[in-house]
């Protein structure tokens, strides 16, 4: 997980957008996402139908009221419940639907995000080149939030068209022409409340939008705080070990302190915006109940219309107004579903942008070596060479050293043998069908069972008990060689010392047996013993294996066979000689 040390503020195009939402609706489960959709779709349809009727039913109940007709007061209240049922059915089973269609379509995305994340090592290179910030919460949190806030918003949109086109023509047809004289002129306005819920509707959004838009680049900006806050305290309890021997407790709270102050500004900054917003919208909203009862009362006391009427006239208004003010009432989830959409193109760019970026370096296979290199050129990524035209090749069952000052470019010609160093130029070529294992100076150890950890990447190969005691009692790990403590879930990276952890990445090797082993810097916590005691299993236990290491102790020369130098030249990349090493 990285931090940008530059915010990505860059607002997402329309294009962008459609790019992220399309290909769920047109991959393999497209038949069954259209038809929830459908489903979805009618229910809401229903669901204005009933409104319709309600807005009907308004009229001849009240009509009833002020007439005392008892008997139709009694029809209507039975008309109402079966109304209301029905009504209730059909929100339930369209939330229902909703949900299992947002949760259907945020399977599928986070499947294709991280299967693009994983591939092609893109998390690699967009975490080593600083271009994508919490990536993590990329794929738990947004896709999320862009899957909930897409249905929400389209289903929104679609039920308030729906409601609109059904609701005008009700409210133009009941609401009458309004007559008016200005200067000894006479003005007829026909189906006058549509015009004053559009007005009304209109200078709503208006001010609205002017009030709130900053929401969206503040909901931005929170996001980004609010991640590189939890990634702050995800380190503390990652380093704790090193944290309190340093005792860098006050230096670590102060740059805590530090990332929740922004998160704070930040807030404050919402919360201004969010008042400034809630005061528009409560008025608009509170004023909208009284606002058609005003402009219609004129022809309810003139005798023109019943109060039957003027409820419908007032019911039809407030769905009119609704449906014309969806941008008011969304306004929220639109903020919160652009930042979303923002953070989830820049992510999907840097993926893209890393998978298209040239590969000089071209790794293939080979049916002679274990390893060749062939005018190999390794650059940093600002393009400074580290060494050039490097030519070298070891057969299988052979052991070559990788030596040299720091800086010169030995565990980088690793991450180039593994395929993932981009920068430079040449080719490395690898044996044909055979088993390769990388075994860092820090070890990965994922969290689960100790079984688990210790097999790993071969989590689809079943070792049995005495094969997972037996390579830790040879690694010097016999108080972890019990069945109880294999079967023990911990995070294994805390649990165990640095040394330990080494230890337990050379048993790794030791059960899964590689044709090829790549050792970077794998003993350097282990003492000088211990080192002879691992290396010594590798030659007793995998005799075939070819073995490359990486390591500044001269202790380690007597286990190859070959050393492979690097040395520093002055103004200029590193030198390098292939030499025999002689035996002791």
């Amino acid at each position: 997980m990285a931090i940008m040390t530059k915010k990505p503020g860059k607002s997402a195009q329309w294009g962008a957008v459609w790019q992220l939402i399309k290909p769920y609706w047109r991959s393999e489960e497209k038949w069954r996402a259209w038809g929830m959709l459908t489903t979805i779709i009618i229910l809401s349809l229903a669901g204005v139908y009933l409104s319709v009727q309600f807005n009907e039913w308004n009229r001849v109940f009240y009509d009833a009221l002020q007439n005392r007709n008892y008997p139709v007061f009694k029809a209507q209240l039975f008309k109402f419940t079966w109304l209301a049922l029905l009504f209730i059915v059909i929100a339930v089973y369209r939330v229902y639907l909703t949900q299992g269609l947002q949760m259907s379509w945020r399977r599928w995305m986070t499947e294709e995000y991280m299967e693009k994340w994983l591939t092609n090592h893109a998390y690699y290179y967009t975490e080593y080149q600083h271009q994508v910030d919490n990536p993590d919460q990329r794929i738990s949190d947004d896709l999320n939030s862009l899957t909930s806030g897409t249905l929400s918003l389209v289903l929104g949109l679609l039920s308030s068209v729906v409601t609109l086109f059904s609701f005008v023509f009700i409210l133009w047809s009941i609401s009458g022409p309004l007559s008016f004289a200005i200067a000894s002129h006479e003005f007829t306005i026909p189906g006058y409340m549509v015009w004053f819920a559009i007005l009304y509707a209109a200078v709503g959004s208006a001010i609205i939008w002017s009030v709130g838009k900053p929401l969206v680049r503040l909901g931005f900006n929170q996001e980004w705080f609010e991640a590189n806050f939890r990634f702050g305290l995800i380190r503390i309890r990652e380093n704790s070990d090193a944290i309190a021997l340093y005792h860098g407790e006050k230096n670590e709270h102060d740059q805590l302190t530090g990332k929740f102050d922004s998160i704070k500004t930040n807030w404050w900054s919402i919360m201004r915006v969010t008042r400034r917003l809630n005061i528009a919208t409560n008025f608009y909203a509170q004023f909208a109940n009284i606002f058609p009862i005003l402009v219609a009362s004129p022809r309810y006391f003139s005798g023109a219309i019943q109060l039957g009427a003027l409820m419908q006239i007032s019911s039809a208004f407030g769905q009119v107004q609704d449906a014309l003010s969806w941008f008011i009432n969304a306004f929220d989830n639109l903020a919160s579903w652009k930042a979303t959409v923002n953070r989830l193109a820049g992510f999907n760019a840097a993926i893209d942008q890393v998978n298209a970026q040239p590969r000089g370096i071209k790794v293939s296979q080979n049916a002679e070596h274990a390893l060749k290199l062939d005018n190999l050129t390794l650059n940093l990524p600002d393009g400074s060479p580290l060494f050039c035209n490097v030519s070298a090749a070891m057969k299988p069952g052979e052991r070559v050293l990788v030596a040299g000052p720091s800086g010169c470019g030995k565990s980088t010609l690793l991450r180039a043998i593994a395929g993932i160093w981009p920068y430079g130029a040449g080719n490395v070529s690898l044996a044909e069908g055979k088993r390769y294992l990388f075994l860092p100076q820090r070890s990965y150890i994922p969290i689960g069972t100790l079984r688990d950890a210790l097999s790993y990447p071969d989590t689809d190969r079943e070792y049995t008990d005495e094969q997972l005691q037996r390579v830790l009692e040879q690694c010097r790990l016999p108080h972890l060689a019990k069945t109880e403590v294999l079967d023990d879930y911990a995070n294994w990276s805390q649990r165990l010392s640095p040394g330990e952890q080494q230890r337990l990445s050379f048993a790794r090797a030791l059960l899964i047996k590689p044709d090829t082993l790549f050792l970077d810097e794998a003993t350097s916590a282990m003492d000088e013993e211990t080192e002879h005691r691992v290396y010594s299993l590798l030659l007793s236990e995998l005799p075939e294996t070819s073995v490359i290491s990486v390591a500044h102790r001269s202790t380690v020369a007597k286990y190859h066979q070959h050393c492979w130098q690097f040395k520093n030249q002055e103004n200029g990349p590193c030198g390098f000689t292939a030499s025999a090493i002689l035996a002791e």
